[in-house]
C-alpha cells in the first residue's frame, strides 16, 4: 500500500513519501525537488512537468500552466476573466458554462477541460513517485486550498480517478502545514493551549490559519484567505512596470508577442527573488523582441511602491482569521510563515507589525504541505505505525438544506446542517413527513465570498407510498465526508407495525428492538418544524416513535410496536460535476494519450541508440577495434556508418520505432563480428587460465598420496588422470590454432567452448574425488561385571513417585550402571556430532 502525499501548487508540485525513517521529498527525473505544474502539447506527444517547462518558451500557446486557477470555476467568473488576460493559451466557454482549453495536439486542434489537465499533472507526479518507490502508487493524500468549493473538490477527485489514483483524503494545505509542524513537537502543553498562526503566501493565493495545540492533538481554530494574493501578483506588478518602460525606451510592445511575454515574466520572477535579498537588482534580456536587447534596473523601495495595491490586501486575511478564532494578537504565541511568496520582505514586515512579534521559519517553506499530506496518508494507512496525533479539522463553509413544504403556499424552508467550523467528517439526519416525492437542495450559505456558487446539488427523494395512506415518515441522512464534500447519503421510510403478544414471541420482540437501533454516527442538530413537514435532529439513539412501546389492545396480552424500514430511491444532480460515463471516457482518453507518449519515448530511445552506435563504433574502429578488422571491412563499415548518420538527420529524422530497430540491426550485422573478435580476445586469457587451473587441481588430487583420498579406488583415480590429459591435449591444440591466426580472423576457440569444457571436466571429476569415506563398523560394548538392577514398576514405590526413567521425575533419567560406557555412536555406526 502506497503512502504518498501530493502538494498541487499553482506553479509547481512536490511529492512526499513516507518511509521507515520519516518523510522524504522525492526527486524528479532532473533530480529536482519541485516539478512544474505545466502540460505542453506537441505534434506527436505531451510534455509534462520539467519537460513541459523546457518546451513552454518555444511553444507558449500550447503550454498550459496555472491549472488550479481554472478548476471548478465558471467561465464568466470575473476573477477567472482577469487571469485569462495573462494566459498565452486560448480558453473558451464550454456548453456547460465551464472553461475549455484549446491546443494543437497530434496535428489538430483539441479541447481539454481543466479536470483532464489536472489529471495529466497527477499522472506525472504518480510516475515520479512510482519510479522512486519501485512499486505501484494508488493510495495517496492530495493537498488542496482551504477555499476550494464543493465543485472544485469533486473536480480534484475526478482528476485523481482519471490518473489512476485513489485519494484517502483531500487535505487542506493549512491543516497539512499544521500537522507537519505539530506532530514532531514533544513539548506541547497538556492542559493549556498553544496558539500558532500559520501564514501561507503561495504563488497565487494567501491562506491564514490559527491552530490550537495540546499534547497529541491539534484543533483548527479559524481559516481565512485571499484567493488572488500571491507571488505572481508581485511578478505581475514588475511585468507591467518593465513592459511600459521598454515600450517607452525601446519602442517594443511585449503584449504583442507571446514568447516575449513569457521571457519577461521569467525575468521578473528572478528579479523579485533578487530583491528579496538585495536592496537593488538589474535586468538584462537578450533579443527580447525585434532583435533588441533590453536592460532595466529597480530598487527595492521602488518595487514595494509599485506593489502597494497588493501589499495593502495582506492585512485583511490576518484580521479575519484572528476575529474568527476569537483571539487577540497577544494570545497568539508563535507566527509561522510558509509558501514561496512569503520571502518578500514587505510581507514579513506587515505580518510583524500586525502580530507584534517576529515571524518564524522553522519549516521548509515549500515542502511543508507535501510532508503534512504524506503524514496524513501514513495516519490513514495501515502500512505505518504513526505517533498518536489527533487532527480536529473544521469545515470552512456553512452548508444548509432547502426544500418546499407541503402547504398550499408551497413555501421554501431552509435549515443549516453543517455550520462553519463543523468537524470533518460528520453525518446528520433529518426527519420529514411527506406524502409524495419531494426535492431537497444543498446550499452554501452565510458566505461573503462572491466566487462561491450558492447551489451545490439537488436531490429528488422518492417515489414512496405509505401503507396507511397518510404522510410517510422519512429519515434523510446527510454526510460531510473526509474530503469536505456534502452529499445526501440515504433516505429511509419508517412505518410502525403491531406485533403479536410479547409473551408468545419474546424472541421476535428482541429482534425488533435490535432492528430499531439507529446508526450511532448521527450527531445532534436542532429541530426545524414546518406546518406540513418536520425536520428533526437525530442523536445517535432511536427516535421516540421508533422504540418498542407496549400497546393497550389487549390487557392480558401486551404487544409491541415494530418499525419497518424501507429504503427510498434518491436521485442526485451535482451542478458542474462529471457524470460516470463522461468520467470513463476521460479515463480512456488519458490512457490513449499516455500510450502515445510512451510509444514516442521508446521511439526516441531507439533513435538515440542508432545515433550512439554510429558514433561509438566510428571511434572504436580507429582505437581498440583497429587490429580486429581488415582495411577493406573497415572502409565498408565506415561508409555504412556515414550513410546511416546522413539518413538520421535527413529522411530518418522522424521515423517509427520499428524502422530505427531495423537500422540498428543492419549496422550490428556488419559491426557485430568485429565486436565479437575483440570481446573474445579480451576474455580468452582468463578463460584459458581457469580451465588450466581445473586440470591441474584434479590431476594433483588424483596423483596425491594424501590420506583423505586413500579410500578412492586406484582405477577411479586413473580415470580422472586420463580425462585431465584429454582436456589438456584439446586445449593445447586449440591454443596452437588460435596463436597461428591474425586478430582480424574469426577465433578458432571461443570463450563459451572453454567454459563448457571446464564444466564438463568438473562434472566428471568432482563426484570421484569428493567421494565420502565409508562409515566405520559399530563396536560392541564390553560385558558388565555388576548385574543390572531389575526395573521397578510404579506400584513398587510406596510414596507414589514415578519410575526413574520417567522424564517428569526428579532425576529426569536413569543412572548409567557402573563400569558401563555410554555409546556415543549413531545407529549407523558413525560418531554423533552433537556429542563430540
Amino acid at each position: 500500500m502506497s503512502v504518498v502525499g501530493f502538494d498541487l501548487g499553482n506553479e509547481s508540485c512536490i511529492v512526499g513519501v513516507a518511509r521507515q525513517r520519516g518523510i522524504d521529498v522525492v526527486l524528479n527525473e532532473e533530480s529536482k525537488r519541485e516539478t512544474p505544474a505545466i502540460v505542453c502539447f506537441g505534434d506527436k506527444q505531451r510534455f509534462i512537468g520539467t519537460a513541459g517547462a523546457a518546451n513552454s518558451t518555444m511553444n507558449p500557446k500550447n503550454s498550459i500552466s496555472q491549472i488550479k486557477r481554472l478548476l471548478g470555476r465558471k467561465f464568466a467568473d470575473p476573477e477567472l476573466q482577469r487571469d485569462l488576460q495573462s494566459f498565452p493559451f486560448r480558453v473558451s466557454e464550454g456548453p456547460d458554462g465551464f472553461p475549455l482549453v484549446h491546443v494543437q495536439y497530434l496535428g489538430e486542434e483539441r479541447a481539454f477541460t481543466p479536470t483532464q489537465l489536472l489529471a495529466m499533472v497527477l499522472s506525472n507526479l504518480k510516475s515520479i513517485a512510482e519510479g522512486n518507490l519501485n512499486s505501484a502508487v494508488i493510495d495517496c493524500c492530495i493537498g488542496i486550498p482551504v477555499y476550494f468549493t464543493d465543485m472544485q473538490r469533486r473536480a480534484v477527485l475526478d482528476a485523481a480517478t482519471i490518473a489512476g489514483l485513489r485519494p484517502l483524503r483531500l487535505f487542506h494545505e493549512t491543516t497539512a502545514t499544521a500537522l507537519a509542524y505539530g506532530i514532531y513537537k514533544t513539548d506541547l502543553p497538556e492542559n493549556d493551549q498553544l496558539n500558532v498562526a500559520f501564514v501561507d503566501v503561495g504563488h497565487a493565493s494567501m491562506q491564514v490559519s490559527i491552530v490550537g495545540y495540546k499534547k497529541g492533538q491539534l484543533k483548527m481554530l479559524s481559516h481565512a484567505y485571499d484567493r488572488s494574493l500571491g507571488g505572481r501578483d508581485f511578478d505581475e506588478a514588475l511585468f507591467k512596470h518593465f513592459a511600459a518602460k521598454f515600450k517607452e525606451e525601446y519602442k517594443i510592445d511585449v503584449y504583442q508577442n507571446a514568447r516575449a511575454c513569457i521571457r519577461l515574466r521569467v525575468a521578473c520572477e528572478k528579479l523579485k527573488k533578487m530583491l528579496s535579498a538585495n536592496p537593488e537588482a538589474p535586468m538584462n534580456i537578450e533579443c527580447l523582441m525585434d532583435e533588441k536587447d533590453v536592460r532595466g534596473f529597480i530598487k527595492r523601495d521602488e518595487f514595494e511602491l509599485i506593489s502597494t495595491p497588493v501589499l495593502e490586501r495582506v492585512k485583511g486575511p490576518l484580521e479575519k482569521a484572528l476575529a474568527e478564532a476569537s483571539l487577540t494578537t497577544e494570545s497568539v504565541h508563535f507566527v509561522e510563515v510558509v509558501g514561496s511568496g512569503s520571502r518578500v520582505p514587505a510581507i514579513i514586515r506587515i505580518i510583524t507589525e500586525f502580530f507584534g512579534k517576529e515571524p518564524r521559519r522553522t519549516m521548509n517553506a515549500s515542502e511543508c504541505v507535501a510532508r503534512g499530506c504524506a503524514l496524513q496518508c501514513a495516519i490513514l494507512s495501515p502500512t505505518f505505525k504513526v505517533r498518536e496525533f489527533q487532527v480536529n479539522e473544521g469545515f470552512p463553509f456553512t452548508i444548509a438544506l432547502s426544500w418546499k413544504t407541503d402547504s398550499q403556499n408551497n413555501e421554501s424552508q431552509q435549515t443549516v446542517v453543517f455550520p462553519k467550523g463543523n468537524p470533518i467528517p460528520s453525518v446528520k439526519a433529518l426527519t420529514f413527513y411527506r406524502s409524495n416525492t419531494f426535492v431537497v437542495d444543498v446550499l452554501n450559505v452565510e458566505t461573503d465570498d462572491l466566487q462561491i456558487t450558492q447551489k451545490i446539488s439537488t436531490y429528488t427523494i422518492g417515489p414512496f407510498q405509505s401503507s396507511k395512506g397518510e404522510k410517510a415518515k422519512l429519515k434523510v441522512k446527510v454526510r460531510l465526508n473526509i474530503h469536505g464534500i456534502v452529499s445526501l447519503e440515504s433516505a429511509t421510510m419508517l412505518e410502525e407495525e403491531v406485533e403479536v403478544p410479547v409473551s408468545a414471541t419474546s424472541e421476535v420482540a428482541k429482534d425488533a428492538t435490535k432492528m430499531d437501533t439507529d446508526d450511532a454516527t448521527d450527531v445532534n442538530m436542532q429541530e426545524s418544524k414546518g406546518p406540513a413537514d418536520t425536520a428533526e435532529g437525530a442523536d445517535g439513539a432511536q427516535d421516540s416513535e421508533e422504540k418498542s412501546v407496549p400497546m393497550d389492545t389487549d390487557a392480558k396480552s401486551p404487544s409491541k410496536k415494530k418499525v419497518k424500514r424501507t429504503n427510498v430511491p434518491v436521485a442526485e444532480l451535482v451542478y458542474g460535476a462529471m457524470g460516470h460515463d463522461e468520467l470513463q471516457k476521460a479515463v480512456e482518453k488519458e490512457f490513449e494519450m499516455a500510450l502515445q507518449d510512451r510509444v514516442m519515448e521508446e521511439t526516441k530511445e531507439k533513435k538515440n541508440a542508432v545515433e550512439a552506435y554510429v558514433y561509438d563504433m566510428r571511434n572504436k574502429l580507429y582505437e581498440k577495434y583497429n587490429d580486429f578488422v581488415t582495411s577493406e571491412d573497415k572502409e565498408t563499415l565506415m561508409a555504412k556508418l556515414q550513410e546511416v548518420e546522413d539518413w538520421l538527420y535527413e529522411d530518418g529524422e522522424d521515423e517509427t520505432k520499428g524502422v530505427y530497430l531495423a537500422k540498428l540491426e543492419e549496422l550490428k550485422e556488419v559491426g557485430g563480428p568485429i565486436e565479437l573478435r575483440h570481446k573474445e580476445s579480451e576474455e580468452r586469457g582468463p578463460a584459458v587460465e581457469q580451465l588450466a587451473y581445473c586440470i591441474r587441481s584434479f590431476r594433483e588430487a588424483a596423483l596425491s598420496n594424501d590420506q583423505k583420498f586413500d579410500h578412492i579406488d586406484i582405477a577411479e583415480k586413473q580415470k580422472v588422470v586420463n580425462e585431465c590429459s584429454a582436456v589438456e591435449s584439446w586445449l593445447t591444440e586449440k591454443k596452437q590454432q588460435q596463436d597461428a591466426l591474425p586478430k582480424h580472423a574469426n577465433p578458432a576457440i571461443l570463450v563459451s567452448d572453454l567454459k563448457k569444457k571446464a564444466d564438463a571436466l568438473d562434472r566428471f571429476c568432482k563426484p570421484i574425488m569428493t567421494k565420502p569415506k565409508p562409515a566405520p563398523k559399530p563396536q560392541t560394548p564390553p560385558p558388565s561385571d555388576a548385574p543390572a538392577p531389575e526395573p521397578q514398576s510404579p506400584e513398587q514405590h510406596p510414596d507414589g513417585a514415578t519410575e526413574a526413567g520417567d522424564p517428569t521425575s526428579e532425576g529426569g533419567a536413569q543412572e548409567q550402571p557402573a563400569g558401563e560406557q555410554m555409546d556415543t555412536d549413531k545407529p549407523d555406526g558413525s560418531p554423533d556430532p552433537s556429542l563430540a
